[in-house]
């Protein structure tokens, strides 16, 4: 086992997971430093959210490692990955998953509430950030009362809420009209900017992507560089096992994370 760079926030090496034997990530390695933007790109099935849950300590990877902060996120019990979700990462996806029986307020402060915030603190937090992302006026009302695009506005509130060190945003943006999409992702990067929040961004659109520092392609579950290398190795040498090529392409792609 091989400790991160300081300077990484999250880091992760040569990771690999299935899903009922089908392969889901192969090999995948990612480092992000403090308030840097990265967008993970690649088409549907690629291994965008599969990465995005390993990272966050949702899926424990079957081989590889992760790191946050140069601590050893793969070998903790699932009580500390579900502790380290609540206090550090924020996560919002394509769904807003409000509860339908809590107020407005209520949903943007559950990440504070579950871990024992006072009700007076906690609101107040969240209506800071419903204000700022103009639906203070719903803070009182149901999620029934809300748009799917004003919903999700919620579920973006609630990511930041507890000042996260990292956020997972799988795919944020995708039910949403232009307008309501360009309002939640400004909003989105610039509480990363402000705040020094790390965020790794999920898409397949380029317009969203274009908002992140930098990019991490997947293509079938493998870092794009790496599965074209293979693929043009494997071209050049039909029927032949896997050349030493090909394993330098995924080792050096691994080893120049923190260049």
């Amino acid at each position: 086992m091989v400790a991160p760079p300081d300077n990484d926030v999250l880091w992760a090496r040569s990771l690999h997971y299935s899903h009922s034997g089908s392969p889901g990530l192969i090999g995948v390695s990612v480092a992000v430093g403090q308030g840097e933007i990265l967008a993970v790109t690649g088409p549907r099935g690629s291994g965008k959210t599969t990465l995005l849950r390993c990272l966050s300590g949702q899926l424990p990877p079957e081989q590889g490692e992760v790191w946050f902060n140069s601590v050893p996120v793969h070998t903790m019990g699932a009580l500390a990955r579900e502790r380290l979700r609540r206090d550090r990462f924020g996560w919002i996806g394509p769904e807003p998953r409000l509860l339908p029986e809590l107020k407005v307020w209520e949903n943007a402060a559950l990440p504070l509430l579950m871990a024992g915030v006072s009700h007076r603190t906690a609101k107040h937090a969240a209506c800071e950030w419903l204000e700022r992302l103009d639906i203070g006026a719903f803070a009182r009302k149901r999620p029934a009362a809300l748009s799917r695009a004003e919903s999700q506005r919620v579920a973006l509130a609630r990511a930041l809420v507890n000042q996260p060190a990292v956020i997972f945003a799988d795919e944020p943006t995708a039910p949403l009209h232009r307008a309501e999409r360009t309002l939640l992702l400004r909003t989105l990067t610039s509480a990363a900017r402000s705040h020094e929040i790390t965020v790794l961004l999920a898409t397949h659109d380029e317009e969203t992507a274009a908002a992140a520092d930098r990019r991490l392609a997947l293509l079938d579950g493998r870092s794009a560089a790496v599965a074209e290398a293979a693929g043009a190795d494997a071209a050049g040498s039909p029927g032949s096992p896997a050349s030493p090529g090909s394993e330098t392409t995924e080792d050096q792609a691994a080893c120049s994370l923190s260049a």
